[in-house]
């Protein structure tokens, strides 16, 4: 094994100017993060330079067998944490031969918006902090806990320290470098509050960035834990019963927002959201109805309530928001498996565009 290692971890730049692109894309279902490597001449840091590239839909859930090849169009570069040296990771969107976006590519939609001048004037900024469980390969059950039975009741575990209370720590902290590697605005990590699950918040980061680095984040994720040989699971319920579920809940301010008097913005873009709960609710995840029961540091699912340090409201303002007069709140309805281009771009797109 010594050998694949040193072949995994040679360094192309002593021999040769091109480099590896790892193209990254999502799948039919929305959620599965799909990729592919080409050769490139030389490194590249505007995906403008990228060729497009194009893959067999029929076999991702994204194109008939008789029509099946769909175009990859670069949209975001980042360096490869795996590979290293010059060589990248590419995030892309994925469209018909004619140029059309494909059902599943929500990010040209979101692009739209955040192009918008209204929007661009407002510069808005997002922290998006992604929770997801860790579950043991052969069982798909969560992570330190024992083959079809139970740890101890929650409490302990939140940012807990210990062997009986942390799993998975190295997987976390191998991610945590590989996005400061790739250049992934990564803002921190910690231990959630049911056992096997963890946390990693990205941002602050600008517009459509916030949603090409949360799924970079999490192909990294997914790559580091396919090496580790446990299973990734953003379900936002994983467990039924007593324990916590798994959210996304997403920070979010504008240049309005974070000026002098931005409280009484604040309060009114949280007026307009409550106005919108439902079409929010419906593009905010699946199987999120398991996870806002109201109990578990969620509001229930069809209430909209908003409080100053409530977690188990709809959004939560935070204490030194309130205090300065100005900041930004916190969307604590989106599910772990929301997709963050609807997400974000909707977020701006109610509390902005809507008036």
């Amino acid at each position: 094994m010594s050998l694949l290692t040193d072949l995994i971890n040679l360094n192309l730049s002593e021999t040769t100017k091109k480099i590896i692109a790892e193209y990254i894309w999502i799948g039919g279902s929305g959620m599965d993060l799909r990729s592919k490597a080409r050769t490139i001449d030389g490194p590249v840091s505007d995906p403008c330079k990228l060729p497009k590239w194009n893959y067999d839909g029929s076999s991702t859930g994204q194109a008939p067998g008789q029509d099946s090849e769909v175009i990859l169009y670069p949209q975001a570069i980042f360096k490869d944490p795996f590979r290293r040296g010059n060589n990248i990771l590419v995030m892309c969107d994925a469209y018909t031969p004619a140029g059309e976006p494909i059902p599943t590519n929500k990010r040209h939609a979101a692009a739209k918006i955040f192009s918008h001048p209204d929007v661009v004037a407002e510069e808005p900024w997002y922290g998006i902090e992604q929770e997801y469980t860790l579950l043991q390969k052969d069982v798909k059950w969560p992570l330190g806990w024992p083959v079809g039975g139970f740890p101890g009741p929650q409490g302990p575990y939140y940012c807990g320290v210990g062997a009986d209370k942390a799993w998975g720590r190295q997987i976390v902290d191998a991610h945590y470098k590989a996005c400061l590697y790739a250049g992934i605005d990564i803002s921190g990590i910690n231990g959630e509050v049911m056992p096997g699950q963890w946390e990693f918040q990205v941002g602050p980061a600008v517009g459509i960035a916030a949603g090409d680095q949360l799924w970079v984040a999490r192909y990294i994720l997914e790559r580091i834990t396919e090496i580790a040989g446990v299973v990734l699971s953003f379900d936002p319920k994983p467990i039924e019963g007593d324990w916590n579920g798994a959210g996304a809940h997403t920070n979010y301010s504008t240049k309005s927002m974070r000026k002098e008097g931005g409280y009484e913005v604040i309060k009114k873009a949280i007026e307009k959201l409550g106005h919108r709960h439902k079409e929010h609710i419906a593009a905010y995840g699946e199987g999120n109805e398991r996870r806002l029961t109201g109990r578990h540091e969620t509001a229930n699912i069809n209430t909209f309530k908003w409080g100053v340090a409530d977690r188990g409201a709809s959004v939560r303002v935070g204490r030194d928001t309130e205090k300065e007069g100005k900041g930004y709140f916190e969307d604590r309805r989106p599910a772990s498996n929301m997709d963050p281009y609807v997400v974000t771009s909707m977020v701006a797109e109610t509390t902005i565009l809507l008036k």
